[in-house]
This record gives C-alpha cells, sequence and structure tokens, in this order.
C-alpha cells in the first residue's frame, strides 16, 4: 500500500489529532461513532499519530463531539434533503460519507487545497459530492457553489481559529449568499481560547493557537444579521459523557458547576431567512 504524506503544522495539524481519535474510538467494542473511513485513513497516511497530543479519553471526546454533530446534520437533512451542505473546515471528516445523503443533496467539503489534495487521494469521489480547496476566509469561496438553495452549513473545530472579523465576515457571507439556512457550529468561550495551548494537548502538539473567542450564540446573532439562534449546548450536555473514565468524569462534574467553565465549549444551531 502507498501511503500519503501528511506534514502540516498549526491549526491544519489538529486535524490529523481528530482523525485519529476518531479512528482510535471507532476501534473499540461498541463505538458511540463508527467511522471506518477514519481507521482507513490513519492506515493510509504516513504520519507519527503518536504525536498528535491524545491522551487518556481523548479518543472519546472526539467521538462525543462529532457524533453530536452528525445527529444534527442527520436531523436537518431528514428535515430538507434538498440542500446545499457546506461543510467547513473539513479537515479530513468522512461525515459526507457516514451520513451518506440522498442524491438531492449537494455536499462540499471546504478547506485548504493542501489538505483537500490528500482528501481526494484517500477518499474516493462520490456523485453530488464536491470539493473546494480553498480558505474559509477567501472572499470568493462561494464563487463557484449556486445560491439558489437553502444551505445547511457544518462548521466543527473551525471558528475559533479563525479572527472575530475573518469569522463573521465568513458568516456575513453566507447569509448574504443563500436564501435561508441552518448553521451547526461551536465556539470557544474567551477564557478557553487564552488556555487551549496549555490545556488541550493536540493543539499544543501542532504549535497551533485558538484567537476567537466566542460567550454564546447570543454574540453571533449581534454579529450576523439575520442570523437567530434555536439551541445551545454545552460540553456538558453532550450524551455520552458517562463512558468517561471514573476520574475523568469526576473533573468533567466539578468544572460543570462553575459557570465560567461551564460555558467554556458550545455547540450552536442556528438558522437565517
Amino acid at each position: 500500500m502507498n501511503r500519503e504524506k501528511a506534514d502540516f503544522t498549526g491549526a491544519r495539524a489538529t486535524m490529523l489529532a481528530t482523525l485519529y481519535g476518531r479512528a482510535l474510538h471507532s476501534r473499540t467494542a461498541n463505538p458511540v461513532l463508527h467511522d471506518p473511513y477514519a481507521e482507513e485513513a490513519v492506515r493510509r497516511i504516513d504520519h507519527d499519530f503518536d504525536a498528535t497530543g491524545l491522551r487518556g479519553n481523548d479518543a472519546l471526546s472526539v467521538a462525543l463531539r462529532g457524533r453530536l454533530f452528525d445527529d444534527l446534520t442527520a436531523v436537518r437533512l431528514a428535515a430538507n434533503p434538498d440542500v446545499t451542505v457546506l461543510h467547513l473546515g473539513c479537515g479530513l471528516d468522512s461525515r459526507g460519507q457516514r451520513l451518506d445523503p440522498p442524491p438531492s443533496t449537494e455536499w462540499y467539503d471546504v478547506d485548504f487545497p493542501e489538505v483537500i489534495d490528500l482528501r481526494e487521494r484517500i477518499y474516493p469521489a462520490r456523485a453530488h459530492h464536491h470539493v473546494l480547496g480553498t480558505s474559509v476566509t477567501a472572499p470568493d469561496l462561494l464563487r463557484d457553489v449556486p445560491g439558489d438553495r437553502p444551505a445547511l452549513v457544518v462548521a466543527e473545530g473551525l471558528l475559533m481559529y479563525l479572527t472575530e472579523a475573518d469569522g463573521t465576515a465568513l458568516l456575513r457571507r453566507i447569509t448574504e449568499h443563500f436564501p435561508s439556512g441552518h448553521l451547526i457550529c461551536d465556539v470557544q468561550s474567551p477564557l478557553a481560547t487564552r488556555w487551549a495551548h496549555r490545556l488541550n494537548g493536540a493543539v499544543r502538539a501542532a504549535g497551533a493557537r485558538l484567537t476567537w473567542g466566542v460567550r454564546g450564540g447570543a454574540e453571533l446573532e449581534r454579529a450576523v444579521p439575520g442570523l437567530v439562534l434555536d439551541e445551545e449546548r454545552t460540553f456538558f450536555d453532550i450524551p455520552g459523557l458517562e463512558r468517561l473514565g471514573l476520574a475523568y468524569r469526576a473533573l468533567v462534574r466539578g468544572m460543570g458547576k462553575v459557570p465560567a467553565f461551564r460555558r467554556m465549549a458550545l455547540v450552536l444551531s442556528m438558522h437565517f431567512g
């Protein structure tokens, strides 16, 4: 088997930790997120995955977040499959393969050109599944994306790596391009972004920095006209936390009782139009 090189640094390198976490957890008995695509990608990529910084319960945490995003995306697709999906900062995530949307869904995986190039060498082409090799902050991001249908925008582990100016410009660009749509994203608080390089092993190992701290959906509503919050979940609300190890569960329970810690990481469901 020819193995593919993946020599990424900074924010791009964190996608390898996410991929590895999903693959590791997928190999366990009764995984919360079965991801054979991640398992195969890890086999195909020539990289020292032990250097990604994943430790202890990290793989389960990655899988729990991925499963929540899968479930939220699947609910929206079931409600309206005739949409354009923008999977922003997709990295090597196989969400489009895992969910296997119907032919009426046009799916766009978006990431830097070198990331998309690696994706195309690992994942087979699919009908109604497109790739865009560009920065999500590029002014012409949506130039080749038809704006005649509702959008479903999925941004997992992305917005915190953007500047506030770039992030709000991206969201405004999307709400202006499509007649209506839904946004599923996660954000981290200013406290979390300040401490991520010390507390998050994957961020530290990649030499990445988190730059945009968001306290909640209300901030995005104020920053992006027409964007409306539907639901806000904390990390402590994610189903499956009871599967964490005993010591980790105790730590999570303790942190969940402190408001500043409880809202360090949020998953937002929003709509526009």
